[in-house]
């Protein structure tokens, strides 16, 4: 069985089954509320139920004690409802509605998935999770007081694990160690989400997602989201790199553009082989890009990869395809200034 949630201030409403907490059924139709542990013992969701009732489930004395329940409070990550419900809560609309934070996490499972690309899974503690936006990064804190940014490749709705994807950089301080001397169940130290990459939902124009080598990390994590939220915009997903390896996760856009009628995938190589077979686009991915769409006056283009890709496409794409600049969102990925990554 099914009831209707409506939150306040905003209106918004959306059903919610009766085994499925407020704050779920919230993220699965593409509402974001506050929230931090996703179990009940921090408080972080907590907001007023002024109609309806609702069972606490697990919430905790802790986070929520007798008194407050009696007042009518609850922890929406815990709270299912046993009718219909209007609740108060602040929504999260914003990079302002996002605190930074410092973590712990655990590498839980480390991915090779080209000779010079791994992809890493962390697990924050059990009663931690982190609020963020599709296309954030976190920093990596080095003991020795260095940090290492890497975008979150996962999207918000599938936070059981924060995935980074790593490339191997010669002679880096971190990388290094990632392919060469890091276990799993080790532990780091992160601060995020940072960054102001992230999907402009309120836009209906159709989407140029860009993404040159391990910049398809945030790009992957825009694309989830989108369609997690059942979004009909159009988008087409121009992925760059210099050979098939570079592609490290092609079965992913392959899927995707064999599923969904809105959603196209271009992969592009500019240095491929005759020895690689390939038989796609060659050259700079951005130029692939002004090729298919040599007016991009009524598109919004995300781009995320090396700064000469990120410099050129914002130029190019701005004077020579009318994209208006306000309409192009990027993240360039730069390596620290005192070493390589």
């Amino acid at each position: 069985m099914a009831f209707k949630i409506t939150l306040q201030p905003s209106r918004h409403s959306f059903p919610c089954v009766t085994d499925q907490s407020v704050l779920q059924a919230a993220m699965d139709h593409g509402f974001i509320m506050p929230y931090g542990c996703r179990n009940g013992a921090c408080g972080s969701c907590k907001g007023r139920v002024l109609e309806g009732a609702v069972d606490h489930a697990a919430s905790q004395d802790s986070a929520l004690p007798a008194a407050e329940r009696a007042a009518g409070l609850a922890l929406f990550c815990c709270a299912r409802p046993l009718s219909d419900l209007v609740v108060e809560c602040r929504e999260v609309g914003c990079l302002a509605d996002i605190p930074v934070r410092k973590l712990p996490v655990r590498v839980q499972k480390m991915q090779r998935v080209a000779p010079d690309v791994m992809v890493l899974y962390l697990k924050l503690p059990a009663n931690e999770r982190l609020l963020f936006l599709a296309g954030q990064y976190v920093d990596i804190l080095l003991k020795d007081g260095r940090r290492r940014s890497f975008s979150i490749a996962n999207a918000p709705h599938d936070d059981a694990f924060l995935q980074l994807h790593l490339r191997l950089v010669p002679d880096g301080h971190f990388t290094r160690h990632v392919f060469e001397d890091m276990k799993e169940r080790e532990i780091l130290r992160i601060e995020g989400p940072l960054g102001s990459f992230y999907l402009r939902e309120d836009s209906r124009k159709p989407m140029l997602l860009v993404a040159g080598g391990t910049g398809y990390a945030p790009i992957r994590a825009l694309i989830e989201h989108a369609l997690h939220n059942h979004c009909e915009r159009d988008m087409v997903l121009y992925w760059g790199a210099r050979d098939p390896a570079g592609l490290y996760l092609d079965a992913e856009p392959q899927r995707w553009a064999a599923m969904l009628p809105n959603f196209r995938y271009v992969p592009v190589l500019s240095d491929a082989t005759p020895e690689h077979g390939w038989t796609g686009r060659r050259g700079l991915v951005h130029q692939a890009v002004m090729e298919d769409f040599p007016d991009m006056s009524g598109h919004q283009v995300y781009a995320c990869g090396a700064p000469a890709m990120i410099d050129a496409a914002r130029a190019d794409f701005s004077k020579q395809c009318r994209l208006p600049l306000e309409e192009f969102y990027a993240d360039s990925f730069t390596f620290a200034a005192d070493s390589s990554p």
